[in-house]
Parts: C-alpha cells; sequence; structure tokens
C-alpha cells in the first residue's frame, strides 16, 4: 500500500491532461509512429547494408519490439501515466534513470521528428525537383504544430486518419505485389532476387546484425502507446486492445511488404536516395502508380512526424511535472495541451532545417544515426526496469501478464545491449555512441548538479526556521 501512495504521488503530478483518446485512435498511434520514415525510406539503408538478409534483420527487430509491448503493456495497466517508462524507471530503479530516461528518449524522437520532415522534404522533390528541402519542411512542420496545439481529441481524429491511409496503401501494395508476382511473366521478379546478386547473405551474418540497428529505428514509437494512456478514457482496456492489435499488423506489413519489395526489385537497385517502395512502383508501371505512393510515403511521414511531436511533448511535459525541467514546460492551455513543452519540442524541426541547408545529401542518415542511441538506451531500461517491476510485484494479481518472463526480459534486454555496442563496428552508426556517451554522461552530471542545488535550498530554509 506505501508503495501504492508512492506511485500514485508520481501520476498526480501530472494531472491537467485530458483524457479523449480512444482504444482505437491509441492503436492508430502506434503504428502512425512506427509505419513512417523507418519503413518507407529507412528500409533502403537496411537493405544495402545486409541484401535480401534483411528480412531476418526486421524479423529479430520484430521480435525485440514484440517482448519490448508485452513488458510495457504489464507495466502500464498497473500505471498509465503520461511519463510511463521514465515514470516506472524514476519508481522502481531511481531518480536518476528515470531523468535519464525520460531525456533520452525525448531527445531521440525529437530527432526523429527531424528525420521525418526532412524526409517530407525529399518525397516532395518528386513532383517538384530540384527545390530545396527547407521550405518544405517549414510548410507541413507549421500544419502539424497546428494539428497538436487544438487539442488532443483532434489530434486523435487527424492521426486516426493519416494512419488509415497508411494501413490501406500498404494493404494494397501487398496485393499488387502478390499479384504481380502471380500473374507477371516479367523474369527478372520472383524469388530469383533473394539468392542472385550475391545470395541471401551478400554481407555475412554480420550486414544482417547491422540491419537490426535500423529495425529498430523503423520501428521506434511502438512504445508510445504507453505514454498515451494517461490520455486514455480507459488506459487498461485500451492498452491491452492497442498492445494484440499493434504488434499483429506491424509483422505483417513489415515483413510482407519487405518481402514482396525485394522479389520485385533486385536488392542492388534499391539505393538511399528514394523510398524503395516507390523504386518498386516505377518497376511495375503501373499507371501513375509512383505519383500515387509517393503521395502515400509523405502522408506516412507526416502522420509519424505528428505522433512523434505529441510524444516528446508528452514527456517533456512529464520531466517538468517531475521537477526535472523549467516549470513552464509543465504548464497546460486551456485545451489542456502542454504548449511551452510542444514548442521546446520542435527543436528537431530546427535541427533538420539547419541540416538540409547545411548537408542535405546527408541530413537523414545523420539524424537517423544519432537518434538511434536514445532509442536503444531507453528500450535497454524499459526491459531493466521491467525486470524490477515483476520483483516488487510477486505476489500481486496483475491486470495483464507478460509471458515468458524472465527469461523474454532478459532475452530483450541483452539483444538491445548487443545492439549499442554492435553500432561501434559500423560505418553507418559509429556516431552513435560517439554521441550517446558524452551525452549520457552530460546528463548524469547535470542531474547530480541541479540535485545539489535543491539540497542546498533545502537546507537553507532549514536552518532559517530554526532560526
Amino acid at each position: 500500500m506505501k508503495d501504492a501512495k508512492r506511485f500514485d504521488a508520481i501520476a498526480q503530478r501530472q494531472d491537467g491532461l485530458k483524457k479523449h483518446l480512444t482504444a482505437g485512435q491509441m492503436s492508430m498511434l502506434a503504428i502512425g509512429g512506427a509505419i513512417g520514415t523507418g519503413l518507407f525510406l529507412g528500409s533502403a539503408y537496411a537493405i544495402q547494408m545486409a541484401g535480401p538478409s534483411v528480412l531476418l534483420s526486421y524479423f529479430i527487430g520484430g521480435v525485440i519490439a514484440l517482448l519490448l509491448m508485452g513488458c510495457l503493456a504489464e507495466m502500464t495497466s498497473e500505471h498509465p501515466t503520461p511519463g510511463s517508462f521514465g515514470d516506472y524507471a524514476e519508481f522502481y530503479l531511481s531518480p536518476l534513470f528515470g531523468f535519464l530516461v525520460r531525456y533520452s528518449y525525448w531527445s531521440c524522437v525529437v530527432l526523429a521528428v527531424g528525420t521525418e520532415v526532412t524526409a517530407i522534404g525529399m518525397y516532395m522533390q518528386f513532383w517538384f525537383p530540384g527545390t530545396p528541402i527547407w521550405p518544405w519542411v517549414l510548410l507541413f512542420s507549421a500544419a502539424v504544430i497546428v494539428v497538436n496545439v487544438i487539442g488532443v481529441k483532434s489530434f486523435g481524429q487527424v492521426e486516426y486518419a493519416l494512419s488509415t491511409v497508411k494501413v490501406v496503401a500498404i494493404s494494397a501494395f501487398i496485393l499488387i505485389g502478390i499479384g504481380i508476382l502471380a500473374f507477371s511473366a516479367n523474369p527478372t521478379f520472383g524469388m530469383r532476387n533473394f539468392t542472385d546478386n550475391g545470395g541471401f547473405f551478400p554481407f555475412g551474418v554480420k550486414g544482417m546484425w547491422f540491419a537490426v540497428i535500423v529495425s529498430i529505428f523503423s520501428y521506434l514509437s511502438i512504445e508510445m502507446i504507453a505514454v498515451a494512456a494517461g490520455e486514455a478514457k480507459n488506459p487498461v482496456v485500451a492498452v491491452k486492445s492497442a498492445f494484440k492489435g499493434t504488434i499483429l499488423r506491424l509483422f505483417i506489413f513489415y515483413m510482407m511488404s519487405i518481402a514482396l519489395m525485394l522479389a520485385i526489385v533486385p536488392w542492388r537497385q534499391s539505393g538511399t536516395g528514394e523510398s524503395p517502395f516507390l523504386v518498386a512502383m516505377n518497376v511495375i508501371h503501373l499507371p501513375a502508380a509512383a505519383g500515387i505512393f509517393n503521395f502515400v510515403v509523405l502522408i506516412a511521414a507526416l502522420s509519424a512526424m505528428n505522433s512523434q511531436l505529441y510524444i516528446t511533448t508528452r514527456m517533456m511535459f512529464s520531466l517538468s511535472r517531475a521537477g526535472q525541467a523549467p516549470a513552464a514546460l509543465g504548464r497546460l492551455s486551456k485545451r489542456g495541451i502542454p504548449v511551452n513543452a510542444l514548442a521546446l519540442s520542435c527543436v528537431g524541426i530546427i535541427v533538420s532545417i539547419v541540416l538540409s541547408i547545411a548537408a542535405p545529401e546527408q541530413s537523414f542518415a545523420v539524424m537517423m544515426s544519432i537518434s538511434v542511441y536514445g532509442a536503444c538506451f531507453t528500450w535497454l531500461m524499459i526491459f531493466v526496469t521491467h525486470l524490477f517491476f515483476r520483483r516488487q510485484h510477486t505476489q500481486t494479481h496483475l491486470k495483464f501478464r507478460m509471458w515468458g518472463y524472465p527469461y523474454f526480459t532478459l532475452a530483450g534486454a541483452l539483444l538491445m545491449a548487443g545492439l549499442m555496442i554492435t553500432t561501434l563496428f559500423t560505418d553507418f552508426f559509429r556516431m552513435t555512441l560517439w554521441f550517446g556517451i558524452p551525452f549520457t554522461a552530460l546528463l548524469v552530471a547535470i542531474y547530480f548538479y541541479s540535485r545539489r542545488g535543491q539540497t542546498s535550498v533545502a537546507t537553507e530554509a532549514s536552518v532559517q526556521g530554526m532560526e
């Protein structure tokens, strides 16, 4: 009972947000975040790392995501709060880890917002070749910010509509791909593309494992179901429903769409300058298919950007209410929106504009390689937190129970730790830990410095009281 009251104090300090999200909207929110640029553009980088074995890369990443969602669903069913896994790390590990998880995740998704809007600028060049990226970044960023300012109910409706477009489009791509493979006489299509040009493992198992890192970036944002639970009408029901629906859809969409894409387009033709899905549409030669699908991938990036901006805003709001960020960032508008936290969370958009001007060819890759650190660290800490959560709930009747504990939780933690270490041995992700380790050290220093300041204030107040 004492522990329950302690966590209630963490939850109560985040009161004021409107609880308008439905279970369906939460499912689409997670899909909206996870089916975005990571799949439609990031998969091109993964394919160049692994070749056809990228299918195994995304399968392994999907298994990790499945284990992660199981851990989160169990913890969120007990504690539905906007701070979510940041709150859990604070309570079950220590306030330091709560601080590190929140800021690492916030920085990661802020940069992921930047990758989405950078990709939008790249997609617009399909219709307006030769135009710079940054004006498109400004235009679409303004639209997404307005949606997030209006209110969480409108946000949920817009995100549901955008995600529906993506789900329908990917379903259509899968059906078209199956039809092409079944009825086309073109000899360049088919299973031979999985073994030609170097075989299934053209870069060995190492290349396949490297591409798992890209898959984690692609699946990033499925964890936002846990954060959105703080604004759900019936959080326990919504979390259980969203967990089951999201994982199944993601597995089908990712595995089938990438497999069909590889069967239609030889993997060496999937460059990194445009979406490999768009390349596949060009190869098929369906009338206007390329233009239609370019519109779809643009919608996908908008949807992911929209949901990611929402989630970074809530995480910064949680930091503020925990006393780990300026109090102004915890203030709510009349509509129940933390607009100051939203404004600060737009920093990824600013970074993307600067990079799109300074290094337009490398901007997407640079932002992805840096943001991967926060993703890997956060997922690792969710698994670690779940281990400590279960230790305190051995006699508790849980509303949702993660299967295979502790083995699956330990497996997830070990896989994430292995992926973080792997980034040191890749050219593409070498910046990940070079950025992440100093960043974490800086956060630790800031945390203890701020705690020292709070202790000094408390001590001075105590002395004055005694006088």
